[in-house]
């Protein structure tokens, strides 16, 4: 009997299966200090417990995207081992705070599935959630990935491709932040004099810095995650495959544009959800990641006065510096350099 695992092929999953996932993970200020070493995420409420209390919360909260590499990490082994390609994201809440030494785990629901015409692949649409160990939901997300078939001449399931939203409505965003002190809110330390009615739509920010990317601290944040992919890791398989080398993790690309949109949206201090995600291109080690973000809506949130949603759409470019805000071409097809496009909620102090 075979003890090993050797991951979940398209065939193996079927509309309404849950997977609960292996490992549960106790996060620690090691693992936020690694983060920040590898990413460059500088974010104040996040970086120093002193500004995160005197605003309104108990301690610093970790990084949003470090809590969401980590749920996704757990799901890899069941989900996606055996993928070709990410493909996208939708749906994704943070609907509450993770503090150090909070434990996580994550259970993940299969909401569809369709074979491709190629007979060889098909991609598998779940909604994976996040916990802590009291069952605190952390956040919840969908994607979407294209997963290999061990047998090609096993029969096609039942296609079924589950509507998704658009975009989170600003009410449905999860309560990961407390009511926050304004007036206690450093513009100095938090690196931006500007807030929420600073910033007008339409608006576009070049992020201007670039962060060039090396094969051992891709490989060392994709390690953080517990993120088992063999197609960050394993050269012996990956040389000889679509791409000849080792595929940098493409949440690693979100965390850096992340990082990167802080000279611009320094006072954007959380993810409140993430509306729509692509991974348009992939990125090796030696490139150099550039971003800028555009905003796209503005939004009030109930019952609160201190803080509201910001609509950004943050596009991530390879080798490529943004002032020039590229996107598409005429045909609206991505332009060579562009790397990522994400469409997210963040908060901002009124």
């Amino acid at each position: 009997m075979t003890k090993t695992n050797a991951g979940n092929f398209f065939e193996d999953f079927a509309v309404g299966q849950i997977i609960r996932h292996a490992t549960p993970r106790s996060v620690t200020t090691g693992d936020a200090a690694l983060y920040t070493a590898l990413t460059g995420a500088r974010f104040a409420v996040q970086s120093a417990d002193a500004f995160a209390r005197a605003v309104g919360y108990p301690a610093a909260p970790l990084d949003d995207l470090l809590v969401f590499h980590m749920v996704f990490g757990k799901t890899v082994p069941d989900i996606s081992l055996n993928a070709i390609a990410n493909l996208g994201y939708a749906g994704c809440r943070f609907l509450a705070p993770v503090y150090p030494g909070d434990t996580l785990d994550a259970v993940s629901e299969v909401i569809g599935v369709k074979e491709n015409s190629n007979g060889k692949t098909g991609v598998v649409y779940v909604r994976s959630t996040g916990y802590k160990s009291n069952r605190t939901e952390v956040l919840d997300y969908v994607r979407w990935v294209m997963v290999r078939k061990r047998d090609p001449d096993h029969p096609a399931p039942e296609p079924h491709v589950p509507e998704l939203p658009d975009v989170i409505a600003p009410e449905a965003l999860g309560s990961a932040v407390p009511m926050i002190d304004v007036d206690a809110w450093d513009k100095d330390l938090s690196g931006s004099r500007f807030f929420y009615d600073d910033y007008e739509i339409g608006e576009r920010i070049d992020h201007v810095d670039g962060m060039t990317v090396e094969e051992a601290e891709h490989q060392i944040v994709t390690r953080l995650y517990q993120n088992t992919a063999k197609v960050h890791f394993n050269q012996f398989t990956e040389g000889h495959g679509r791409f000849g080398r080792r595929l940098i993790y493409g949440g690693h690309v979100i965390s850096l544009a992340r990082a990167l949109s802080f000279n611009g949206l320094a006072n954007a201090f959380h993810i409140a959800g993430i509306n729509a995600g692509r991974h348009v291109a992939p990125l090796f080690a030696g490139g150099t990641v550039f971003a800028w973000s555009e905003v796209i809506d503005k939004a009030m949130l109930p019952g609160r006065e201190d803080a509201a949603a910001i609509r950004l759409r943050t596009i991530a470019t390879r080798d490529l510096p943004c002032h020039d805000f590229p996107v598409t071409d005429a045909d609206n097809t991505y332009l060579d350099g562009v790397l990522l496009d994400i469409d997210y909620w963040a908060l901002m102090p009124v």
